[in-house]
């Protein structure tokens, strides 16, 4: 994939990349297949989950998870998003999902997030994810900086973030939605990473 500041988003969205690495392997989300909607439709629907984000449009069974699914997996049509499914390299087993979002081809800028299923939980699945998908934001797309996000109170997250060379950068009033609301907001810890930070020192790999 050409870095997105070589190449005009009018032109036709490249194939999706596969990342490998840290024991995991990251693909294309497939919304004709059942095992990617009755995974999307956990995630989506876990109380961990929901705890902490709340959905654009509800997903409550496995219709709208596939309707979902079918608008996020993949690369947006103008470029703005690539969606992951993030698997265990041997297995195939799906573990989670990364997306880079809000992706800005003049300030090369994106915004980066990730779930993980519960049972994968506690394996640091999130953190051996956002490393590799982070190097191929920066290696790949050429962005410049990485912006993460996560209610307060999300000490996991924050701790995934930080272990990934995010740094705290501060509190963002009001920015995200309540949980199970759409008319009441919350303040958000804002985290940044740029292309010239050096990767952490951490082992990563199984």
């Amino acid at each position: 994939m050409a870095p997105i500041h070589e190449r005009s988003l009018t032109h036709p969205v490249p194939e999706f990349p596969e990342l490998l690495g840290h024991g995991l392997r990251l693909r294309q989300w497939r919304a004709d297949l059942d095992t990617d909607v009755d995974a999307w439709l956990r995630g989506l629907t876990d109380p961990d989950f929901r705890r902490w984000n709340t959905p654009m449009k509800p997903v409550t069974d496995l219709d709208s998870a596939r309707d979902s699914l079918g608008t996020r997996s993949g690369t947006a049509a103008d470029g703005s998003r690539v969606s992951f499914c993030v698997t265990d390299i041997v297995s195939g087993a799906i573990l989670g999902h990364l997306g880079v979002n809000d992706i800005d081809p003049f300030t090369r800028l994106a915004r980066i997030g990730y779930w993980v299923l519960p049972e994968a939980r506690g394996k640091r699945v999130a953190t051996r994810a956002l490393a590799l998908g982070t190097r191929w934001a920066f290696d790949s797309l050429g962005l410049n900086r990485l912006e993460l996000g996560h209610a307060i109170g999300h000490e996991a997250s924050c701790r995934v973030a930080e272990h990934c060379g995010f740094r705290y950068e501060g509190t963002l009033r009001g920015a995200m939605f309540e949980a199970e609301r759409q008319d009441l907001f919350r303040d958000v810890h804002l985290h940044g990473r740029i292309a010239q930070d050096p990767d952490p020192v951490q082992e990563l790999d199984q």
